[in-house]
């Protein structure tokens, strides 16, 4: 092995590792608390997607993956079961096409258990904006991104319309993460 490959696998083990894991978490906390601000995952050493699965997920929780996003050797270092869409805690999903599931929205009893829906976009940061109002926002803020399917947002409506019942979505790209709670209220002009 050369150095440039032994650095090359220390960069990917890096989101594998507690130090790595503890930085995304406050970063995805941050998220929450600020719906709709774009956080970086870049030094993550992976992608968005896989190093906010790395530091959310463990063997406790099930994960559904229907439009098969994530590496067979990724899903065996995640630890979580598989499991439908419909039951899932999470599910990663391809944010370019509809939703043709309907997620776990919780109960009155226990609304925790509620999905969160990891939504990979085209781009953050560039396209067509979302207007954001509620809680953690000061008065509107707007989130721009590509390659997110109208029906999204449609149903997502649908979904917290009663809360505390619903999900919450990440969107994530290659590099950037935006949190989307369900107690934020979201127009998307033209759509």
């Amino acid at each position: 092995m050369t150095a440039m490959t032994d650095l090359t696998d220390l960069t990917v083990l890096s989101i594998w590792q507690s130090h790595t894991q503890q930085r995304l978490f406050r970063r995805l906390l941050e998220a929450f608390a600020y719906p709709g601000r774009l956080l970086d995952a870049a030094d993550s050493g992976t992608t968005a997607r896989l190093a906010i699965l790395a530091t959310l997920l463990d063997g406790e929780v099930d994960l559904a993956d229907p439009h098969g996003l994530i590496a067979p050797e990724d899903g065996l270092r995640l630890m979580a079961s598989a499991a439908a869409p419909e039951q899932a805690r999470f599910v990663v999903a391809d944010a370019a096409r509809a939703p043709d599931f309907t997620p776990a929205l919780g109960s009155l009893e226990s609304p925790e258990f509620g999905a969160t829906l990891l939504l990979e976009v085209e781009q953050l940061g560039t396209g067509s904006p979302l207007f954001l109002t509620g809680p953690g926002i000061a008065s509107q803020s707007r989130l721009v991104m590509q390659g997110l399917h109208p029906d999204w947002i449609a149903r997502r409506a649908d979904w917290v319309s009663a809360y505390p019942l619903g999900v919450d979505i990440i969107l994530c790209d290659a590099a950037h993460f935006a949190a989307l709670p369900r107690t934020t209220h979201i127009v998307w002009e033209g759509y």
